[in-house]
């Protein structure tokens, strides 16, 4: 099941039987299937396979979970002060014959938010405030302290939400999830909600997707410690009014221009390897835009696309934060 993405926290009668709302965490979405031989298969949104990239997460489900269980969560890794480390989730992925050494040295969590079967009973009809009392029964007597498998919290207070919301930030999670209480699992259906905490900060225009003239995304920038301009995102595509502001404004880069010409997928968002090498034209690094993010950052860089706001011809590129601020 999918969640559409709102610019709100919706109030509590917005949702059938009442909204539940939960953290939303920076993650690899994970199926975790328990047969009735006890075998664990985990399985990514697309069906990927998971098992051997999280030999920990196996045991641990094996463990605390009996056979013909199946449940939704999310695999996470908790880094030094206490910070989602998307990074680590995506090491395993290349570490090869290491994962086992990043089991034990980086070793992750399971965060479970849903049922789907329990007993081998198909609980996907039924209505959320069922499946999570279900969960609770499964789950609810771990010591989160020494669990790998852990329960995800749900509250149905709105300002318990919005606390959540706020607080919770600093450590990487990106916002709310918000459920119906009377909802069945949907799969495949964008039935949930999901609010992201965003906030506005500058970038400096390092190239555009498109045309200079018109174009139809930015490759922003920030300088790091030594004075390098680093790629640290791309906005979503741009409106028409920003298109013809920022035509009138870009000029074509000089040939000192810090980056090359072709930019790696996951040096603008995404992961890399995942998407061909980004075409664009580079853009003399002196216009500040003002954008939108939100609390996804790895190394630095957002890794989802952001959102353009307005241009900041008030600010040159010395008054942008630096690099990983």
């Amino acid at each position: 099941m999918l969640a559409a993405t709102v610019d709100h926290i919706p109030l509590p009668q917005s949702c059938p039987g009442g909204c539940r709302y939960e953290p939303k965490f920076d993650g690899f979405r994970a199926i975790a299937m328990v047969a009735e031989d006890g075998a664990v298969r985990l399985s990514s949104r697309r069906r990927t396979r998971l098992d051997d990239a999280f030999p920990e997460i196996v045991a641990a489900v094996r463990e605390r979970l009996a056979p013909g269980t199946v449940v939704d969560g999310e695999i996470v890794r908790w880094g030094t002060g206490g910070r989602l480390d998307f990074g680590a989730l995506q090491r395993r992925h290349v570490a090869g014959r290491r994962r086992a050494e990043l089991a034990r040295t980086e070793p992750c969590h399971y965060v479970v938010f849903d049922v789907l079967e329990s007993d081998g009973e198909d609980l996907r009809p039924r209505p959320l405030r069922t499946r999570r009392a279900v969960l609770e029964t499964l789950l609810g007597d771990a010591d989160a302290a020494s669990a790998r498998v852990i329960l995800t919290p749900q509250t149905s207070d709105a300002e318990e939400a919005r606390v959540w919301f706020d607080a919770l930030a600093a450590q990487g999670v990106e916002g709310l999830v918000v459920k119906d209480a009377d909802g069945p699992y949907l799969e495949g259906r964008r039935r949930w909600r999901k609010v992201k905490r965003r906030f506005t900060t500058e970038a400096i225009v390092g190239g555009v997707t498109g045309t200079r003239q018109a174009p139809e995304s930015l490759i922003l920038g920030r300088h790091d410690a030594d004075g390098r301009l680093r790629v640290v995102a791309r906005t979503t595509p741009l409106p028409p009014e920003a298109r013809a502001s920022l035509g009138d404004v870009l000029r074509h880069a000089g040939p000192d221009h810090p980056w090359p010409a072709e930019l790696p997928a996951g040096f603008a968002g995404g992961p890399y390897g995942a998407h061909p090498p980004i075409r664009y034209v580079r853009t003399e690094p002196e216009t500040v835009v003002e954008i939108s993010a939100d609390a996804a950052v790895e190394q630095g860089r957002w890794r989802h696309a952001v959102r353009f706001v307005r241009l900041r011809p008030d600010l040159d590129a010395s008054q942008v934060p630096a690099f990983g601020t």
